[in-house]
């Protein structure tokens, strides 16, 4: 089975009937994986045909409400009825300071986001370099990004090695460009017009030159503030970037 990457949310904080905040589901091997899990997430997975007790891991870049405000009820969520339909354990994957940022939830909803002994599992990445641990049958490596504390960008390599690699929230940073290296996809963020940057993010030519630094395969868009959609962000990422471009919509599917 080759790797399916769908995009759940191609948006923001914004509230959009067309773009749900951020959220990625990578199917592989009969494992699914998410990458954060922004407002709008499972209702996306169920438009995708997936379950929320489908997936085994969730992998977040950083901790801001529109990549983490699902995480609460995706958990709550698995309780009802009984956890019975989850099959095998959910891993919570992110960087430092996540064990805190749980704790924190857990002192506002307790036994609400409490799953059976074993069933979930919270591992905290220390980001201060490069980081490489297989999970399964997959290859999972990262590194710091230039947005919070705790940001971090993934790489997945598969069982056929093939590789994907996700931005998260990001400004220029040459660890993405080291991470991305000759990857099959490129997930990249690409909040605002080149007009309209803002700091700790990315544009849509800053996205290409980091695509072609990196020797990317494909590059996605995505992360879209509304005002990507009055503009013509595909003639801007083409100033610095001439590969195969998609730009992300909410259920968008793609093959490794």
């Amino acid at each position: 089975m080759k790797t399916s990457v769908t995009i759940l949310g191609s948006g923001t904080c914004v509230p959009s009937l067309k773009r749900s905040s951020c959220s990625v589901l990578v199917a592989m091997d009969h494992i699914n994986l998410l990458f954060d899990t922004g407002p709008g997430t499972m209702r996306r997975l169920l438009e995708a045909g997936v379950e929320i007790f489908d997936v085994s891991y969730v992998f977040y870049s950083h901790f801001h409400p529109d990549h983490t405000g699902e995480l609460v009820p995706f958990i709550f969520a698995t309780k009802y009825p009984d956890a019975s339909k989850r099959k095998r354990p959910l891993s919570l994957v992110a960087g430092k300071g996540f064990i805190n940022f749980f704790n924190g939830l857990k002192a506002v909803y307790g036994e609400w986001i409490e799953l059976e002994r074993g069933m979930l599992t919270l591992f905290e990445i220390e980001n201060r370099d490069r980081f490489s641990r297989r999970f399964d049958d997959f290859q999972v490596e990262t590194l710091p990004v230039n947005h919070s504390d705790e940001s971090i960008a993934y790489r997945i390599t598969d069982t056929h090695g093939a590789s994907l690699v996700y931005s998260g929230d990001t400004d220029y940073t040459e660890n993405l460009i080291t991470l991305a290296r000759e990857a099959d996809l490129f997930i990249c963020e690409s909040a605002m017009p080149d007009g309209q940057k803002v700091k700790g993010h990315l544009s849509p030519s800053l996205a290409g030159r980091i695509a072609s630094h990196a020797g990317v395969k494909k590059l996605v868009l995505t992360h879209l503030y509304p005002e990507c959609d009055q503009v013509n962000i595909v003639a801007e990422c083409r100033k610095t970037y001439q590969g195969p471009l998609i730009i992300a919509e909410d259920l968008l599917n793609i093959r490794l």
